[in-house]
């Protein structure tokens, strides 16, 4: 990328930061963690699930001993009836507040970037100029890809609009909340179905062929040869995904795909906690029961490391 000067490269920095490309793709409906769920190499996703995804990274930074105690007053703050006991109706409720203050924090966090003359609400014109300023003066010609760029700005506006659910160009917090979060919310589905198209569908002819749908998960390097998950996932294009059976996934399949309404991935969550660490399977968890498997729900410093180490002796 070519850039002119230094408040150049700051608002191009801005593009990158304020709406980061992995939060505008939303490719599962209301999933907890963007890791995989795979106790066996690591417990990031119960983390981010129980925690919250930037709570999680702070307990990261802790001792164990620091950990578990931090656990334990959590515990206490769970059980809501006091009676001893983390029922599954307390620890799913946990887990919806712990989900939903992430998307509140964030919000938060852009709100106060975009929100330029503090009126306590981001109008587009507020938003576009922020985010794309000086490359509006310039058409993006200081700018190598040119074509993705006024891509993002066409694919932020219509995200926006509708959004913007009584059209009058100016986004209050909960209708923010829908630009940056359109997985929450019913009216945006169009938009998240519409988004993963456009990003899996590398020749633009609207639709998801089977090259294109597992070209977005794996790539061969040197010869590489497929792993199961892979021929697995073609089995599912196959024989799930494409019901229709015409060798392509449209907007309704992909719309079966991603957005399965049934799942309700905070009760799946807090069912497997239970399950992993009531050992007396009384169908709910004392605080003793938690603190001994404190590693399945928080991080850190310790856990990481030895994560880290044994990530390096399998790469060795």
């Amino acid at each position: 990328m070519l850039l002119q000067s230094l408040p150049s490269l700051i608002l191009i920095l801005g593009v990158v930061v304020a709406v980061p490309a992995k939060e505008k793709r939303v490719h599962r409906h209301s999933d907890l963690s963007d890791h995989a769920h795979d106790d066996s190499t690591g417990f990031h996703y119960d983390h981010e699930a129980f925690l919250g995804k930037e709570e999680a990274k702070t307990f990261d930074q802790l001792t164990p001993e620091e950990s578990k105690d931090k656990l334990g007053k959590i515990v206490d703050r769970i059980d809501t009836d006091k009676d001893g006991f983390v029922s599954h109706g307390e620890l799913h409720q946990w887990i919806k507040h712990r989900q939903r203050r992430y998307i509140e924090e964030n919000v938060l966090k852009h709100w106060k970037e975009y929100d330029q003359n503090k009126d306590g609400k981001i109008g587009w014109e507020e938003y576009k100029n922020t985010t794309y300023g000086y490359y509006l003066d310039e058409e993006f010609d200081d700018v190598d890809d040119k074509a993705s760029y006024k891509a993002m700005l066409t694919r932020d506006e219509r995200r926006f609009r509708t959004a913007d659910r009584d059209g009058d160009g100016i986004a209050t917090k909960d209708e923010f909340t829908a630009f940056l979060h359109p997985e929450e919310y019913d009216h945006m589905k169009a938009v998240v179905i519409q988004e993963t198209v456009e990003d899996i569908d590398k020749n633009g002819d609207g639709k998801i062929t089977l090259d294109e749908y597992i070209g977005d998960m794996f790539t061969p390097e040197n010869g590489e040869s497929e792993p199961d998950w892979v021929l697995t996932e073609k089995k599912h294009f196959t024989e799930i995904r494409d019901t229709n059976k015409d060798g392509f996934l449209d907007n309704h399949e992909v719309a079966q795909w991603i957005l399965p309404g049934e799942i309700d991935h905070t009760d799946n969550e807090a069912k497997h906690l239970i399950h992993e660490t009531d050992t007396d399977k009384d169908d709910k968890i004392t605080k003793k029961e938690i603190l001994a498997n404190w590693n399945m729900f928080v991080g850190s410093q310790a856990t990481n490391y030895g994560e880290d180490l044994t990530r390096r002796h399998d790469e060795l």
